[in-house]
């Protein structure tokens, strides 16, 4: 048989992945990651405003360096002539500001420290008063154009970011022909295009987080819905978009720059890009009505369902539900929660503290031993909180956490809440407080699942995906728990990236569906986590308090 190759990569929050996967098989024959340098600065963020902004060097320095990578650990010219296409994935919503040749402002020089001329990450909630203005101002339309995207408005989005930067930055409003997703500028920029107009947006992008929908005439809302909003948007519809395109295609072949740059072909396939949830649900083998849990900073829950089954039914207060932004021929939706690895991490750094802070600076400890401690408790922390929280006795007035410490994404977004820990006492220790955060996670993903089913889309299981997934036990035997229903855990941690490189092949043509690409190269799954009939109905008693202490921080808000 001749070998095929295609190439997977993977934008996440702080780094980028390349794997390079025999098309044939699903092997993966090598990988290679890059962090984002400027990023592990914290240069252009600002946690305390909420933003959050990656420079497009970081992206393109990485696309480069992982690529090449990957060939080199393979084999070189050897497997490179055998590679026949590349998919991208990314973060989302994560636009960038571009000129009319669609290069990201940043990348000009008189834009190149301005944090409004960079890409502004999923996770930056700087536009939450634009947010509240377009759920309001769409109320007084007789189309409801958000009835796509679960009726409300998420800060994380597109159009909300768009009119945040526009009204911050004159340079960048003046400069501004476009506004584009990390997703779609990948491809253009592998494609070598030199006209924005000629951007291929995919339907992922566009139906969830971009209010475009196949029944709205001209596809996005009427320029008086936006002019109407702010007269700063007066005419952006004409410099986006009407058409859009499932990952499944092609968005052209790799330009000989970027042959060159590679050591690739000119004759390999650009496939149309989509955001990481989407391909990672693919890469893990989603079924219809299982809920794939894309489980990481943040988690992204996708479901697929046949049009003709869903109909008319629109799920409320999720992230949207669009036509092929999974698989092509299928209903994607789309929820999840802002926090989830994000919120071990900060309740990790809290117990660093002290170490980053004080043992740095005690008298008499050598550097060398400083960086052997500061290693050793900073790898071994989570799993002794997990041990530990794992043999405590679960009761009905244990601490309880709300895991709303980046906002709400679903159900209902809203990113103005905050994160509790109640039922605090003098006997509360550090693997007491993880266990309520753990468990807090896992009812904010319970609530999804209630959603999805009180709106009339069954969830028949779940599927658990990436790092947290699998290694992490203890969370996911307490999710399994909470939902009172199976977890199976794919093999494979780069579902994205896996996924990516399963529309690649498809893009090229090697498979005719991307079901297809699922079967042929999916790796199955590794083990699944039953409910514990014990564990069941104190988790129910519990969620029932979560919900009502939710409700009470929801109604006092400031």
């Amino acid at each position: 048989m001749n070998k095929s190759y295609v190439i997977g990569v993977d934008y996440g929050s702080d780094s980028v992945r390349s794997v390079l996967v025999d098309a044939n098989s699903g092997e993966e024959v090598s990988s290679s990651v890059f962090y984002y340098p400027r990023w592990k600065k914290g240069a252009f963020c600002d946690a305390s405003a909420s933003q959050f902004r990656q420079h497009p060097l970081d992206y393109i320095e990485g696309l480069e360096s992982t690529i090449t990578e990957c060939i080199a650990k393979a084999g070189g010219a050897s497997i490179a002539k055998d590679v026949k296409a590349i998919s991208v994935d990314t973060t989302g919503s994560t636009p960038v500001a571009v000129n009319e040749a669609g290069v990201p402002l940043a990348l000009l020089d008189e834009f190149a420290d301005n944090p409004n001329a960079m890409f502004v990450l999923w996770k930056d909630h700087t536009a939450v008063g634009e947010a509240q203005e377009i759920n309001d101002h769409a109320k007084q339309f007789d189309i409801d154009y958000l009835q796509y995207v679960g009726g409300i408005y998420s800060s994380e989005w597109f159009w909300a970011k768009l009119l945040h930067v526009l009204r911050a930055d004159e340079s960048v409003r003046s400069a501004l022909y476009t506004w584009v997703e990390h997703c779609d500028y990948i491809p253009f920029l592998l494609t070598g295009g030199t006209r924005a107009a000629a951007i291929k947006r995919s339907v992922c992008a566009a139906g969830h987080k971009s209010l475009w929908a196949a029944a709205f005439e001209g596809g996005l809302p009427p320029n008086n819905f936006f002019s109407s909003l702010d007269p700063l948007l007066d005419g952006i519809t004409e410099r986006l978009f009407t058409e859009t395109y499932t990952s499944a295609e092609s968005a052209g072949n790799l330009s000989e720059e970027w042959a060159t740059r590679l050591g690739l072909s000119s004759d390999v396939v650009i496939g149309v890009g989509a955001f990481d949830c989407h391909m990672g649900a693919v890469g893990g083998q989603i079924e219809p009505y299982y809920l794939s849990k894309v489980m990481g900073t943040s988690t992204c829950d996708m479901l697929v369902a046949p049009k003709e089954e869903v109909a008319d039914t629109l799920v409320k207060g999720i992230c949207g539900q669009v036509d092929g932004s999974i698989i092509p021929g299928m209903i994607g939706m789309e929820a999840g929660q802002s926090a989830f690895g994000d919120a071990y991490a900060w309740f990790k750094q809290i117990l660093m503290w002290p170490v980053a802070n004080l043992l740095a600076e005690a008298q008499g400890i050598a550097e060398d031993d400083v960086e052997k401690i500061t290693a050793l408790i900073d790898s071994q922390l989570i799993p002794a909180l997990s041990k530990k929280a794992e043999a405590l006795p679960v009761t009905l007035s244990s601490e309880l956490a709300i895991d709303w410490f980046n906002g709400r994404r679903t159900p209902d977004a809203d990113q103005t809440l905050k994160g509790a820990i109640q039922g605090l006492h003098l006997g509360t220790d550090a693997p007491r407080i993880f266990r309520a955060i753990v468990e807090a996670t896992c009812f904010g993903a319970k609530s999804i699942v209630d959603r999805f089913i009180d709106q009339g889309i069954p969830v028949k299981g779940l599927i658990g995906l990436g790092g947290v997934a699998k290694k992490a036990p203890y969370i996911m035997q307490t999710m399994a728990d909470v939902m009172n229903m199976p977890i199976r855990i794919h093999k494979t941690e780069q579902t994205c990236a896996i996924g990516a490189a399963m529309f690649a092949a498809t893009a090229a043509g090697i498979y005719a569906r991307v079901e297809d690409a699922m079967d042929a190269m999916g790796q199955g799954f590794e083990k699944t986590y039953e409910p514990r009939p014990d564990m069941v109905n104190i988790y129910a008693a519990r969620y029932k308090r979560y919900k009502e202490v939710g409700e009470f921080i929801e109604t006092h808000k400031a």
